[in-house]
């Protein structure tokens, strides 16, 4: 089975797949959101919205142990993941996809790990699935590789935040794409995300950001959002070969 994880703009990927079944999926942290299953290209999918209905949950407040583990409950074994995001280079213009291969966690107060009762290091040398990745980059027009720089929030960083963020290699900043990717690694679950660029982040930007201006970048290019998980998913195998089913072998003393 293959997971969706939705950010904004990207819930119409439902009404392209035959529709089976609506699940909340109780787990040992909490409910999950109402989860869309369907099939979508002959493969099972499930389509989870992060914030759940109405954009409800703000970054700092999801659930991302219940999201995460919901689809590993489900049998879910890839999750592809969207995010908005902002560019932190002049380069990389709103409206851009950027396929991240790297982060960087400035978040604070979040439950990063499933394991508070044992000692489970994970790696995270490759920190998105490769093999998830190169799908995603054959799929349409994107931008290979970037370095996501994953903030607290709700608010959005200072312009000094943003040079530092810059400094330290960050490519693109966000407030929801961790801790799900070392989630999903703690779970043996695949794992990549496209990122829209909604905007220049704060001091690139020559005004205030507000967030009317992500929410019009993410609504216009939804439908091209849209077009690149479907050809995506159309193209990923039934087999996985990537080291992300063995990520617990040798990580727990």
């Amino acid at each position: 089975m293959i997971g969706i994880i939705g950010g904004t703009g990207v819930y119409e990927i439902v009404t392209m797949g035959d529709e089976i079944d609506k699940r909340v999926i109780k787990t040992p942290y909490g409910n999950s959101p109402e989860i869309s299953l369907f099939q979508l290209h002959g493969k099972r999918v499930a389509f989870m919205p992060r914030h759940a209905k109405g954009h409800s949950n703000p970054p700092h407040m999801i659930n991302y142990r219940a999201n995460i583990y919901a689809m590993k409950k489900l049998g879910v074994e890839r999750i592809l993941a969207t995010n908005a995001v902002g560019s932190l280079e002049r380069s990389v213009n709103p409206g851009d996809f950027v396929i991240p291969h790297d982060f960087i966690d400035f978040t604070k107060i979040r439950k990063g790990s499933f394991y508070d009762d044992r000692t489970v290091h994970i790696d995270v040398t490759e920190p998105y699935c490769n093999e998830l990745r190169s799908t995603i980059k054959s799929s349409g027009d994107v931008i290979d590789g970037g370095v996501y720089v994953c903030t607290e929030g709700p608010r959005f960083e200072t312009p000094a935040e943003i040079q530092m963020f810059h400094m330290i290699g960050g490519t693109i900043v966000g407030m929801t794409g961790i801790p799900e990717a070392v989630l999903a690694r703690e779970l043996e679950m695949c794992y990549a995300s496209i990122c829209t660029v909604s905007n220049y982040a704060a001091s690139i930007s020559p005004t205030n950001l507000t967030i009317d201006e992500v929410f019009e970048i993410m609504d216009r290019k939804k439908h091209d959002l849209v077009k690149l998980m479907d050809i995506s998913i159309s193209k990923m195998s039934e087999e996985r070969s990537c080291h992300c089913m063995g990520a617990l072998k040798g990580a727990e003393i």
